[in-house]
C-alpha cells in the first residue's frame, strides 16, 4: 500500500492511496482511527466491517468511523487508487455527526459524491483552483446529506455473483462513452438480463443504468475542471447523445450546470459558499 499526504490542516487531511494487492493476498484487519470519507477513484475491493461486507467499485466511498474495525479484499482485480478525507471530531460534529450516519459502511456510487470526487482529483493533481480543504468540506458536507435518509443494506450475494457484479461495473465504466444498454452488460457478464439486473443492483447498490450516467457524469466532472474543451464536446465524448439531457443531470449531480461547475473549478468560490452555508 502506497500512501501519499496530499494535506495536512487543523480540521481535514487529506491523503492518496494506491493500493496493489492481488487476489488471493492474505487480508488483515486494521482500525479507523478518525471519521473518514475515501472517494475510490480507480480499481475495486472489497471490505468486512461491522458484520457487513461491501463491494467497492469506481465512484464508490468508503466511510470511516473511529475505532471500528475493518478488512479490506481483492478477490477480483488487482488494487484500486482512493481519496481519502479525515476529519477531526469538531468538523464532524458541525457538518453532522449522527452515528448511523458514520457506521454505514459505504456509499454505492452517487451522483451528488461523483462530480465532487472528480473535483477533488483536479485539485489533487493541482489542475484546479479549488482548494483541497474546501472540496473536503463540501464532499463530506454533501456525504452527510445523502446518506442521512438512507439505509445500509445487507450484502448476501456469493463470492462468484460478487464478482461478476464487480467485473461488469469495470466494463461499463471503461466503455461508459459507447452506446451500451442491459443487454450488453448481461452478455458480459453472461447472465439473462432479469438476472443480471438483480444481481448487480444486490451487490453494488445500483443498478446497472444508474452506474452507465453516472460515470458519464463522473468524467465530464473531471473534464470541465481538467481541460477548456466546450461543454457540447464533453457532453457527447463522455456518452450522452442529447445535450439538454447532460446539463439536467449534470445539475442534478452538481447543484450547479455545467458552465458554473466549470468556474467553480477555476476559482469562483460562489457555488461552495452557498453550498456550505446551507448546512
Amino acid at each position: 500500500m502506497n500512501r501519499t499526504t496530499l494535506l495536512q490542516r487543523d480540521r481535514i487531511s487529506v491523503t492518496e492511496f494506491r493500493c496493489s494487492a492481488e487476489p488471493g493476498d492474505k487480508p488483515f484487519a486494521e482500525q479507523f482511527a478518525c471519521h473518514s470519507v475515501s472517494y475510490v477513484r480507480k480499481g475495486s475491493f472489497g471490505c468486512h466491517c461491522r458484520g457487513r461486507f461491501h463491494e467497492l467499485v469506481a465512484g464508490s466511498t468508503l466511510v470511516g468511523h473511529p475505532g471500528d474495525e475493518y478488512t479490506c479484499t481483492h478477490d477480483h482485480v488487482v488494487g484500486d487508487e482512493c481519496l481519502s478525507f479525515f476529519l477531526d471530531p469538531e468538523l464532524v460534529e458541525t457538518i453532522g455527526d449522527r452515528v448511523a450516519v458514520w457506521q454505514v459502511g459505504s456509499v454505492p456510487p452517487l451522483p451528488e459524491l461523483m462530480v465532487l470526487g472528480e473535483l477533488a482529483q483536479t485539485a489533487a493533481v493541482g489542475s484546479s483552483d479549488v482548494g483541497l480543504d474546501e472540496v473536503g468540506h463540501l464532499f463530506a458536507s454533501r456525504f452527510v446529506e445523502v446518506v442521512s435518509d438512507r439505509k445500509a443494506r445487507a450484502l448476501t450475494a456469493t463470492l462468484r455473483d460478487r464478482r461478476r457484479a464487480v467485473e461488469a461495473a469495470l466494463w461499463i465504466e471503461a466503455n461508459s462513452h459507447r452506446d451500451i444498454d442491459l443487454d450488453d452488460a448481461a452478455d458480459q457478464a453472461g447472465l439473462s438480463s432479469f438476472h443480471f439486473l438483480r444481481l448487480f443492483s444486490a451487490v453494488l447498490g445500483v443498478t446497472p443504468h444508474q452506474y452507465l450516467v453516472r460515470s458519464r457524469l463522473r468524467h465530464a466532472a473531471r473534464r470541465l475542471a481538467d481541460d477548456d474543451s466546450p461543454i457540447t464536446d464533453i457532453a457527447y465524448d463522455v456518452g450522452f447523445n442529447d445535450l439538454s439531457n447532460f446539463v439536467r443531470s449534470f445539475h442534478r449531480a452538481a447543484g450547479a450546470s455545467p458552465r458554473k461547475f466549470r468556474q467553480a473549478s477555476r476559482g469562483d468560490r460562489k457555488i461552495f459558499q452557498e453550498r456550505l452555508a446551507a448546512h
